[in-house]
């Protein structure tokens, strides 16, 4: 007969699999290793899982394709890598917007790290007035979304030529702007660079604070001279945060849809993510799919060599140590003349594509600058069959108060549910990082940060359009906006709540558990409280992206679950530019007042999380 006692944890008298089986349940009841088994069962399903199944879906022959050619469907195929790769729509549907991408997104990494790291090195450095005021409307630049300064160049520099009526340039000047102005590359760089130079003024404006001005107060004092101060010791100290920067704003340019939509589409100008989208709506999934894996890949390959160009550099870092010391250059004569042009930057770059949207949303007819042109139809207006097809105001319009209603609803359940996720995840990672069970949590919570969100939204179209094991059919569905959202918030939430968890002392935790607290109890009387100020600062910045998102979603919204933005891009694509103004200025509005709220209530600050 056999004995199954268990002492100190181990079965005596069992057999090799009923010990594992015990060891395994034994495991478990430990809440933490339980709840990291869940998190990770769920990550592979809605992260790697998507990943894998739209990579082996382009070497699958589709129905379409087996229909024509009379071949099998779900056979193995090179076909669709075939036709990106080397056929003679190659050059148009990849290799082109493929170099489009790639200048996009160098060159507005070169601005953007140059316009913000000037701008860093202004205000923590030298002793330019209104430093508080300043830092504060260059973070309001990051809460406009990207596209909003795209729109605000077709009304500025559009000419007759494409599109019909001229912009304002052209109306008040006489002078029509060349195409390249217009429409293509020139635009779109400018618009994303005075969009993403806000993660290199926030990163590098953090180094300079941390590494304090004593290594360039002693070289001052030996006889340095100023440029060589910036170039042998300045530059080198923040340069891990210039990388960082470029990492982000190369990532997020590449994947940029709303301003290469808006400002190249009608030129025939495509990036890869255009491109993606065009396929989509072509009925082309598996050649949307093929773009996508290209996209992910020279994302996830720049953040390779990024990573490795940091970590070659963290032991330079590190030889002055850490400063309270700030020493302050004197702009002496050149202090007024740099206050002014910082001053003008804020007013073209910020406020100027502001006034120039709600300018544009009070006329009647494009482009005819006369007082009886101006109107409040747009706003506050009944249907007229005379104007815009009979559209009312978007204050009188049943369409758009349902996508506002949409938009908040979304973002504010995303915002929660990505922020709680997040710091369970984070708690996870924080006190696992050791375990091979954290350390997986950590790098496939981040995957979704490599993943150009229009790439991640065609892997969910395709994932959601069928029956997955026990989920029914996801698409056209509210559920599908929030999965796919939170999922791609993912990395900023982690990182957010891993940050918050590592400056909590495990002694807290351990005295709740011999007092006999449960897991569940600790976390909410303890861990929760005492990470209030990042949950509120992750939850803001979370609420922040979403009102702005329109990649994302664009692809699996229905009229039913329309969104703001989505509205905002199909009135711009109908021609009724000032709805899509009225709505723009309207999310800029409910973002700003957030923002302050949030502020004043919760202590919120996105400028702790903007980076991530």
């Amino acid at each position: 007969m056999i004995n199954n006692s268990t002492i100190g944890g181990e079965s005596y008298g069992l057999n090799k699999p009923q010990r594992w089986l015990n060891k395994a349940l034994n495991t478990l009841k430990q809440p933490n290793n339980l709840i990291s088994m869940i998190s990770i069962i769920v990550l592979v399903y809605l992260i790697a899982l998507p990943l894998w199944e739209i990579f082996t879906t382009t070497f699958q022959m589709q129905y379409r394709e087996a229909f024509k050619t009379g071949g099998t469907e779900g056979s193995f195929t090179l076909g669709y890598w075939k036709a990106t790769l080397a056929s003679p729509i190659s050059r148009a549907m990849f290799y082109k917007p493929l170099f489009n991408s790639l200048s996009i997104g160098l060159s507005v990494s070169f601005f953007a790290i140059l316009i913000g790291g000037v701008l860093a090195w202004l205000i923590t450095r030298t002793d330019i007035p209104y430093k508080k005021f300043l830092s504060f409307i260059l973070v309001v630049a990051y809460m406009v979304p990207s596209w909003c300064k795209a729109l605000a160049w077709q009304v500025i520099f559009k000419n007759d030529r494409i599109g019909g009526y001229p912009g304002m340039f052209q109306s008040i000047f006489g002078i029509s702007p060349p195409n390249w102005v217009s429409y293509g590359f020139f635009p779109i760089v400018v618009s994303l660079s005075l969009h993403y130079f806000v993660f290199s003024f926030l990163l590098i404006s953090a180094a300079l604070h941390s590494i304090g001005g004593d290594l360039e107060e002693m070289a001052e004092i030996t006889g340095a001279k100023r440029w060589t101060i910036l170039r042998r010791i300045t530059f080198p100290l923040v340069l891990p945060a210039i990388l960082s920067s470029f990492i982000l704003t190369f990532s997020k340019s590449l994947g940029s849809f709303g301003a290469p939509a808006f400002l190249g589409l009608k030129v025939n100008y495509y990036t890869l993510s255009t491109m993606i989208y065009a396929n989509i709506r072509n009925r082309m999934t598996t050649q949307a799919f093929t773009l996508g894996i290209v996209l992910m890949l020279v994302a996830s390959l720049t953040v390779y060599f990024n990573q490795r160009a940091i970590g070659k550099r963290k032991s330079f870092t590190t030889i002055g140590g850490k400063s309270t010391r700030t020493n302050l250059i004197k702009l002496k004569k050149l202090k007024p003349v740099v206050t002014v042009a910082v001053i003008l930057f804020v007013l073209i770059g910020v406020v100027l594509p502001l006034m120039t949207l709600v300018f544009q949303s009070v006329m009647l007819k494009p482009g005819t600058y006369s007082l009886d042109n101006f109107t409040l139809h747009f706003w506050v207006g009944n249907s007229n069959p005379a104007i815009a097809e009979g559209e009312a105001g978007i204050f009188n319009n049943p369409r758009i108060w349902a996508a506002l209603i949409n938009t908040l609803k979304l973002v504010f359940i995303v915002s929660f549910l990505a922020t709680m996720v997040g710091l369970v995840l984070g708690y996870l990672v924080a006190r696992g990082r050791k375990k091979p069970s954290g350390r997986f949590i950590e790098q496939i919570s981040f995957t979704p940060m490599l993943i150009p969100a229009i790439a991640l939204s065609t892997i969910y179209l395709s994932m959601f359009s069928k029956p997955q094991l026990f989920i029914p059919v996801l698409y056209g569905t509210f559920a599908l906006l929030v999965i796919i959202s939170v999922v791609k918030y993912l990395p900023f939430a982690v990182r957010s709540g891993t940050s918050s968890i590592l400056q909590i002392s495990t002694e807290l935790e351990e005295a709740a558990k011999i007092e006999g607290s449960s897991w569940t109890r600790t976390f909410q009387k303890i861990i929760l409280p005492l990470s209030k100020g990042s949950v509120f600062s992750a939850f803001l910045l979370i609420f922040i992206s979403g009102m702005k998102e329109l990649a994302l979603i664009m692809l699996l919204v229905t009229p039913k679950t329309a969104t703001l933005t989505t509205l905002t891009y199909a009135y711009t694509e109908s021609g009724f530019v000032q709805f899509s103004n009225a709505i723009t200025t309207l999310i800029i509005f409910i973002i700003i007042s957030v923002n302050t709220i949030a502020r004043k209530v919760g202590k919120a600050d996105i400028s702790k999380g903007i980076g991530g």
